[in-house]
């Protein structure tokens, strides 16, 4: 046999409407607060999704970021050159060149997957969002105008005191004290050449006893 339900409690006719009028009276006895836009700028979190910056220098036109992008808003060209041999002897090599990088905003879905994404940290997330536009075609930037969002693109926060160095830091930190002490090493040969330069004894001259 089927066990029997619990009874229900009763509820009081209106009970709902009376709250939602308690919630209605609480509000209208307290001040807006309206922050008068664009005179005052809203305090956005630091880490908002506003629009991509893009950093050319580390770019390597890897089109990792286009092809991983799920809308395909991403459009970048390229050109290959050759570079000279870096020493006397070596085989030239060739490298990616960027010729065009754009961004449409206008399919754009600011899931962040092309800065994931990318190994050599040329996108970063900007907060700036006043990039608004009459015409639909115009929220495709160019790379002129994705660099300029890039130097407003927040520093990133400190790291704990406790933490571990980052590697890039401690393998650069490395190669400068290794030039370093290669440099100090190379003046202390030149000065001990010199010293001994000027202690070697002349030979003695003719006639001279």
């Amino acid at each position: 046999m089927a066990e029997s339900l619990p009874p229900t409690r009763s509820r009081i006719p209106g009970s709902g409407l009376a709250k939602g009028l308690a919630v209605t009276l609480r509000t209208m006895t307290k001040r807006a607060h309206t922050a008068q836009y664009p005179d005052a700028q809203p305090e956005l979190p630091p880490r908002s999704r506003g629009v991509i910056g893009l950093f050319e220098e580390n770019c390597t036109v890897c089109m990792l970021c286009a092809r991983e992008c799920p809308d395909w808003c991403i459009y970048i060209d390229s050109h290959k050159e050759t570079v000279p041999p870096a020493a006397p002897g070596g085989r030239e090599r060739s490298r990616n060149v960027l010729d065009r990088f754009a961004i449409d905003f206008a399919l754009c879905m600011y899931c962040g997957i092309c800065i994931e994404v990318c190994p050599f940290d040329a996108l970063f997330w900007s907060p700036e969002f006043e990039y608004a536009e009459t015409d639909i075609h115009e929220l495709t930037h160019e790379r002129d105008k994705l660099r300029e969002w890039m130097w407003t693109v927040p520093a990133p926060p400190a790291l704990d005191p406790s933490a571990e160095e980052p590697k890039e830091l401690a393998a650069a930190r490395k190669a400068a004290d290794k030039l370093a002490a290669e440099q100090v090493a190379r003046e202390e040969a030149a000065r001990a050449d010199e010293q001994a330069a000027g202690a070697e004894p002349t030979a003695p001259q003719e006639g001279e006893a």
